[in-house]
């Protein structure tokens, strides 16, 4: 007797239904093809106990399972209760014509209880564009999957349970959510706001800046002055997720595993802050089953990078191509996958090894040459990506016991979000441009025009401290922004020297 159940397997950030044939004929043996990896034909040993421990017999003639198309790989253990509803169906131990209308996954424990899968989001959104009635899954991921309207999700805690269902005998009520009034309630709700850091105003406007212009930053400073207490509240200040960025989001975060049981809908910007001994695949992407690195799960968030020049070089140079195209793409010989990367990059360091180069009150003890040395880790083209370079200074003890509130996270918040609107209007007719930071060089020219006045300021800017070519476009992009936070039409002279003093690491000599 031949039975087909369906499942999906997830490549990148999108699923593709997997049809289950199973076939139980004469003959011995138990067979799985169509290319699955060990974790699959691993699963009849799982499959056999959980049938055991619920009754249910394991049948002893041939049995073969065709996972098709037989041409995609499929991967781990989420098949495991399509392929064991299979078994029951063909050696006609499970009564039902329901089959058909489910898609159907979940690891099975050898007890029969179900283990939560990664990849729901994805799974529950092809379900529902192939006009599937309803998905079948682990209790602990019947919240992410109802992110999804117009599917019945059905949470099973056991494979006796989706029995019974099955057949009828149970009734499972679907799990519900009013995705937009839930993501309307959480939205835009932060932990950590700017009213936490006391002083550090410069860095806060340079912040203001980069969220406005959707800029990239790096500070340099001392240890303890705040560097890293400022990244963090970074994206408080980002304009709010609107819903489709959120199932984005929420989509690469699921495939990657990261949400967690009983999570649903991401409802703020990611923060994603890895170690410096990170490799180039964790920080990309990619593995024999390629899965979003650490740029991917910052998408429509910050990627922060502590201590920058102590990441290995080979890491940070596989970053310069995923921050100018906005995403990243993994090939393989037989497939290529692509993973969204659109983030806002912030670094700090160290201006030297010892921490306190240019230090207001402690002294260098570096050596000569070594302050130069340790700054030139940080290749010229990564910096070139990065368009604010910020001097932190030390908070002083009357800025850190100032009583007077600071502003809040939710008032620069206001400011972006208006500043943002007009680069939107802005960049109406082109789909792909988003920010000031995103135009090339031929549309700089054409939206960024600086009269005579500021031509003149900026040649000048450019030989007094000996600024580099590359600053060029970046000060025109920067000041673009800052005239958008004024609520200019045009660039004028104030923008254009605030954007100058934006190029620290670009001057010759910083470090000499």
């Amino acid at each position: 007797m031949l039975t087909k159940t369906f499942g999906s397997a997830v490549q990148g950030v999108n699923a593709y239904t997997i049809t289950i044939e199973v076939v139980v004929s004469q003959g011995t043996g138990f067979f799985v093809v169509g290319l699955p990896d060990n974790a699959i034909k691993e699963s009849q040993q799982r499959v056999e106990a959980a049938l055991k421990f619920r009754g249910y017999r394991m049948p002893r003639t041939k049995v073969v399972v065709n996972m098709a198309p037989a041409d995609i790989r499929k991967e781990g253990s989420a098949y495991d209760l399509p392929i064991g509803l299979g078994i029951l169906h063909a050696s006609q131990q499970l009564d039902t014509e329901r089959l058909s209308d489910y898609v159907i996954m979940g690891e099975l424990a050898l007890d029969g209880e179900l283990r939560p899968i990664k990849g729901v989001l994805p799974i529950a959104i092809q379900a529902r564009k192939e006009g599937f009635k309803g998905l079948i899954l682990p209790r602990e991921n019947a919240q992410e999957a109802a992110i999804v309207n117009s599917l019945d999700v059905i949470p099973v805690g056991t494979m006796q349970e989706a029995v019974d269902f099955l057949e009828g005998r149970l009734e499972i009520a679907p799990v519900t959510m009013d995705t937009r009034d839930l993501f309307q309630q959480t939205a835009n709700q932060y932990e950590a706001d700017f009213a936490d850091v006391q002083g550090q105003e410069n860095i806060k406007r340079a912040l203001e800046i980069a969220a406005a212009g959707g800029h990239n930053v790096i500070m340099i400073g001392p240890p303890g002055a705040g560097k890293t207490m400022l990244a963090k509240r970074l994206p408080s200040i980002l304009p709010a997720l609107n819903m489709q960025e959120a199932l984005e989001t929420t989509k690469i975060h699921s495939v990657a595993g990261r949400l967690g049981s009983h999570a649903s809908l991401i409802h703020t910007r990611p923060f994603r802050a890895p170690h410096h001994t990170i490799s180039d695949v964790a920080l990309v992407g990619g593995g024999s089953n390629p899965q979003p690195g650490e740029i991917s799960l910052a998408h429509n968030g910050v990627l922060f990078l502590d201590e920058l020049p102590e990441f290995k070089r080979t890491v940070l140079e596989v970053m310069r191509q995923p921050l100018e195209e906005r995403r990243v793409t993994i090939a393989r010989a037989k497939l290529s996958i692509e993973f969204p990367a659109n983030f806002m990059l912030i670094a700090s360091m160290n201006p030297c090894p010892c921490g306190y180069y240019n230090h207001p009150e402690k002294e260098c003890v570096c050596g000569p040459g070594v302050v130069q040395k340790y700054l030139n880790k940080v290749s010229g083209p990564l910096l070139d990506r990065i368009d604010l370079h910020v001097e932190v200074t030390p908070v002083t003890f009357d800025q850190m016991t100032e009583t007077r509130p600071a502003e809040t996270s939710r008032a620069v918040q206001a400011r972006v979000a208006e500043a943002r609107q007009r680069q939107a209007a802005r960049f109406e007719s082109f789909p792909d441009i988003h920010s000031n930071a995103l135009m090339p060089s031929q549309m700089v020219k054409d939206i960024c025009r600086i009269d005579d006045a500021g031509r003149a300021l900026l040649k000048t800017a450019m030989e007094r401290l000996g600024l580099s070519a590359r600053a060029y476009d970046r000060i025109l992009k920067v000041a673009r922004t800052i005239a958008d936070l004024a609520a200019a039409e045009h660039i004028e002279l104030p923008h254009l020297a605030e954007a100058i003093q934006y190029r620290s690491l670009d001057r010759e000599g910083w470090a000499g």
